[in-house]
Formats: structure tokens, C-alpha cells, sequence
């Protein structure tokens, strides 16, 4: 049995080339600031989604769906030059809003944490 599945090594080598076509080849300022974070590939790897954050405060979701939707011609045929691969699947760009949701629940545990503190105080008096 393989430890990965060719559509999980064909997703690492998506986000790897699209990682390095996004800092040296695309131009637009709205992608200057993405990070890839996954590719999912479909089993039949006939679709690849990719996910992308934001960092900084140098472009918003928005600007970025914008800048790839704008690229995107560009950035599937250049992946299907440097892969090589029989068949280029089709590339959709999807935010990962785990990051953002990881944020709200560590604010929501300090958040508690904070109340937890407040209504039972720590006694240090011996």
C-alpha cells in the first residue's frame, strides 16, 4: 500500500510550483501578500482547489480572489509547463478561513480563561 495517494503528490507539487510562481513570476500586487496553505486534488485529478490566506494587512479576501481570478489563465498554464503532467486539472482558488477560525477560538478561550480568573481569584496568602 502507498503511504500517499497520487492525488495528495500531485497536490504537493501543485502548491510547491504555484508557491514559487506567486513570489517570483506573478506581477500583481493584490498576490503579493498570499500564502498557499493546501491543494485538494479530486481523485480522478481532474480538479485541484487551492487554498490561500492573506497576511498582513497588504491585501483583503477580496483583493486576492480579484487578483486570481484575473491570473488565472496565467497561473494554470504556467503550472501546466513546469509540471508537466498528461493532464492539467482545473485550478480553483478558495480562501482557508481555518486560520481565521482559529484565531476566534483562541480570543474566545483567553476571553473564558479571563472570566474563569475573575470569578475565582487566586489566593496566595499563607
Amino acid at each position: 500500500m502507498k503511504p500517499y495517494s497520487r492525488a495528495e503528490r500531485v497536490g504537493g507539487l501543485i502548491q510547491q510550483a504555484l508557491s514559487e510562481i506567486l513570489q517570483k513570476s506573478v506581477k500583481d500586487p493584490r498576490l503579493r501578500s498570499v500564502s498557499i496553505t493546501g491543494v485538494k486534488m479530486t481523485a480522478d485529478l481532474k480538479m485541484a482547489r487551492i487554498y490561500f490566506v492573506t497576511s498582513g494587512h497588504f491585501s483583503t479576501r477580496e483583493e486576492a480572489d480579484a487578483g486570481f481570478r484575473k491570473a488565472h489563465g496565467y497561473i494554470k498554464h504556467t503550472l501546466a509547463q513546469e509540471l508537466e503532467l498528461r493532464y492539467m486539472p482545473d485550478i480553483r482558488f478558495l480562501y482557508d478561513d481555518s486560520v481565521d477560525y482559529a484565531v476566534h477560538i483562541n480570543s474566545v478561550i483567553k476571553r473564558l480563561h479571563n472570566e474563569h480568573e475573575s470569578d475565582y481569584p487566586t489566593n496566595n496568602e499563607e
